[in-house]
């Protein structure tokens, strides 16, 4: 299955995906979405980290099947994510971040794709990866349907995708702008991965 995910890359690029190591801090709509994009893109080592089970009201938006609620998100992604690839290597941690597990955790993954939902634990895992110079990816704005585009840029040091207007607390959680939001983000990985830069989207 490996080398048909890899079909596309060339051996230079082959090589950088299947050792690169991408940790996704939370496993609800962005994070879900994005881990199995990085593993559909041939990523090697994923590191995934979420507190949260699955409930009936994450359905409309996360990677999961009636099948996963009640189990810990970390548990039914990881399991998903080896059936479309038995090779990957997913180190799945059951918690949630905080000041004192976020600096152990970051020399963990060579770039983050940032995925929670408090505000609080945003700005320590942000201010907490500018700190190690570890790259990372962040989302502000992805809420309702329609509504102002989708943009990367640069912030601070840090890669930034969204509409960065729209809150989820206002405007719902659904489907096609969380996944728009969430792939975005994979593809920033991805460039960093196969080229070392990131390029400010307008």
């Amino acid at each position: 299955m490996r080398k048909e995910i890899l079909a596309y890359f060339t051996p230079e690029q082959r090589r950088r995906l299947q050792s690169a190591r991408v940790g996704v801090a939370g496993a609800g709509g962005l994070g879900s979405n994005a881990a199995m994009m990085l593993a559909r893109s041939g990523v090697g080592h994923i590191l995934i980290i979420d507190g949260d089970a699955v409930e009936a009201s994450n359905l409309n938006r996360q990677y999961y099947l009636p099948r996963h609620l009640g189990m810990p998100k970390v548990t039914a992604l990881s399991e998903q994510l080896h059936e479309l690839d038995p090779e990957l290597d997913v180190d799945a941690r059951h918690l949630w971040l905080d000041g004192e597990n976020i600096p152990a955790l970051l020399p963990l993954a060579d770039i983050w794709l940032e995925a929670v939902d408090k505000p609080a634990v945003k700005a320590l895992l942000a201010s907490h990866a500018l700190k190690a110079g570890k790259p990372m990816i962040c989302a502000s704005g992805m809420g309702g349907v329609g509504g102002l585009a989708m943009k990367r840029r640069i912030l601070k040091g840090l890669t930034v995708v969204g509409d960065f207007c729209s809150d989820i607390a206002w405007k719902p959680p659904l489907a096609p702008r969380v996944i728009q939001c969430s792939a975005m983000q994979t593809d920033a990985v991805l460039e960093w991965i196969l080229t070392g830069t990131i390029s400010p989207l307008h």
